[in-house]
């Protein structure tokens, strides 16, 4: 009962800003692109503090420094949550986001996402998606901006995995730039499909930077995708607690 209180708190909080955000993001459309993400990212920022304060949920951070290595990273992440969504975009700041072209037609939400140069794709045409991907994924990076990919495609529940794409690594080869693979476990705590939200800690690990010369999209896929599933591992992924509270609910 509490938890679900809780979580009806954090919603009110989320949804309210985000409309707040949604109509700010109309007035600051025109300014610089660098101006745009400084102010839209701090709802990302928000939204993860008020989490913490309303629900307990934590988060602890760790090898940030490999993302500070000179020149734009091209970071692949584990997806569990909505909650890397937000987190990572102000962690990897200033950062373009690959994602479903759908989530740009939302009222309020998708209004905001605009403003911060992300790449919509369409996913039911693959093959145009790539070609899209790869083109406006190297124009990010010569930029200046990183640019943030979940290769799962969607969020998957705690203890599983999806299939890894190797959109990521196409790019790299297409423009250089090295990959952060990027672990992490907030799946549990604020899980996919579902209104609760859980209290506990959510840790974020970021791999050394993966140089993509002389090696194939395949390889480097391989080698994301077992970085990250061993470093969920480690950090533990929830799905014993997400199986407890599921019980108890």
């Amino acid at each position: 009962m509490f938890t679900s209180l809780r979580s009806v708190i954090f919603a009110v909080g989320y949804l309210g800003s985000g409309f707040v955000y949604g109509i700010l993001s109309l007035f600051i459309f025109y300014l610089p692109p660098m101006a745009r993400h400084r102010i839209l990212i701090s709802w990302c920022w928000l939204i993860v503090l008020w989490l913490r304060l309303s629900c307990g949920v934590r988060y602890e951070i760790r090898g940030l420094e490999h993302l500070k290595a000179p020149g734009p990273k091209i970071v692949l992440s584990k997806h569990q949550s909505t909650w890397e969504t937000l987190a990572l975009q102000y962690l990897c700041f200033p950062a373009s986001t690959i994602l479903k072209r759908e989530l740009l037609k939302i009222p309020f939400f998708g209004w905001g996402l605009r403003c911060l140069q992300p790449i919509g794709i369409d996913r039911e045409n693959p093959r145009d998606a790539l070609r899209q991907v790869k083109i406006q994924g190297v124009q990010r990076l010569r930029s200046g901006l990183n640019l943030l990919l979940f290769p799962e495609g969607t969020r998957v529940p705690p203890g599983t995995r999806g299939k890894y794409a190797r959109s990521g690594p196409e790019i790299a080869l297409e423009s250089g730039a090295s990959i952060i693979p990027v672990a992490v476990n907030a799946g549990y705590c604020w899980p996919a499909k579902s209104l609760k939200r859980y209290p506990g800690l959510v840790t974020v690990v970021f791999g050394e930077p993966i140089s993509p010369e002389g090696r194939t999209s395949r390889e480097l896929i391989v080698e994301v995708e077992n970085w990250i599933e061993n470093q969920m591992l480690q950090i533990g992924d929830g799905s014993d607690r997400a199986r407890r509270a599921t019980q108890a609910a």
